[in-house]
């Protein structure tokens, strides 16, 4: 099919050119989109300076590649509005009012954006202050509070100890508490003071080292070490009572496994010679008549024993 305009027929003065119709303004379009994506014909031609004539030439060969014929009124149309920028859509208004334009169009993402950077600016400053609250916390621990709570309990301990291995003890607490302290250690001067509770507790109590000797439950045993099977290890089973004769759990550390537990009843080592006669005296007539085998007194830290009985380091918590 020819796009072109057909010839006048026939003689006369020259008629008026008549305003273009919308195929030849869609075919002039057509013309500047053509030369617009042809970069290498724009720039070649368009960017030198050569007759017009060479580029409506390559023009025409481009649209009878395509099977269409244009007439020179259309191409110089088209040459002549590219050079125009007749076709080429330019934006109204500021480039401050497009972009405000822009953020409404966007307003939902804008929006969502906004809420993001909120929610992590506020996130980066909580952490901030959070850190820096903690930094000031703990500074505050080591300079202020934690060597004022070490210097307390050791005064509190050494007030209760009556004698010099308690005292020993804790002194040696107190100094590596301080000595974490100068290293910032928070976590290893809070064990100290721990240790340093604990031992003023064990310094206040008082009470009987007994025999357990209840129906239904053991009062001597013995073990067979796993490491040497024909060895016999003998244990007392004991209890801590005070004077009202309430059971008071005691920290012991059990020799098979290492661990210090917690208990209200433990084995304590003794020789065989020992283990025999609690066997014969409860075997008699069901009571152990000698039941109390020592006394913990306040201010000390160990069990003095009565002389009759021989009582060995080691320990079990359970059999």
């Amino acid at each position: 099919m020819t796009l072109a305009a057909a010839p006048p027929q026939g003689g006369g003065a020259p008629r008026v050119q008549d305003p273009p119709g919308l195929n030849d303004v869609l075919l002039a379009m057509d013309v500047v989109d053509t030369l617009r994506h042809v970069d290498e014909l724009v720039q070649k031609e368009l960017g030198q300076d050569e007759r017009d004539e060479a580029l409506k030439q390559r023009l025409r060969e481009i649209y009878e590649g395509q099977g269409l014929t244009v007439t020179d009124r259309i191409l110089d149309e088209g040459i002549r509005s590219l050079r125009e920028e007749r076709f080429t859509y330019r934006p109204r208004g500021s480039p401050f009012a497009r972009f405000l334009a822009g953020l409404w169009v966007r307003r939902a993402l804008c929006l969502a954006i906004a809420g993001a950077a909120a929610v992590c600016g506020g996130g980066a400053l909580f952490y901030h202050h959070w850190t820096t609250l903690g930094a000031q916390r703990l500074q505050l621990e080591l300079t202020r509070v934690l060597p004022g709570q070490l210097s307390d309990e050791a005064a509190h301990a050494i007030s209760l100890a009556r004698e010099p291995e308690a005292l020993e003890r804790i002194n040696n607490l107190r100094q590596a508490g301080e000595a974490a302290l100068k290293n910032e250690d928070a976590a290893g001067a809070k064990e100290r003071l721990a240790d340093l509770k604990a031992l003023g507790v064990r310094l206040n109590e008082r009470f009987k080292l007994r025999i357990v000797s209840q129906p239904g439950k053991y009062s001597a045993v013995f073990r067979i070490p796993d490491d040497n099977p024909g060895a016999k290890n003998y244990y007392l089973i004991v209890e801590a009572v005070d004077d009202d004769g309430k059971v008071l759990p005691q920290r012991i550390l059990n020799e098979e496994t290492g661990r210090t537990e917690t208990v209200g009843e433990w084995g304590q080592r003794i020789p065989f010679a020992v283990y025999e006669a609690v066997r014969k005296d409860k075997t008699d007539d069901g009571i152990i008549q000698n039941n109390i085998i020592g006394e913990k007194l306040p201010g000390y830290l160990s069990v003095r024993y009565g002389r009759e009985w021989i009582i060995h380091g080691g320990a079990i918590t359970r059999w």
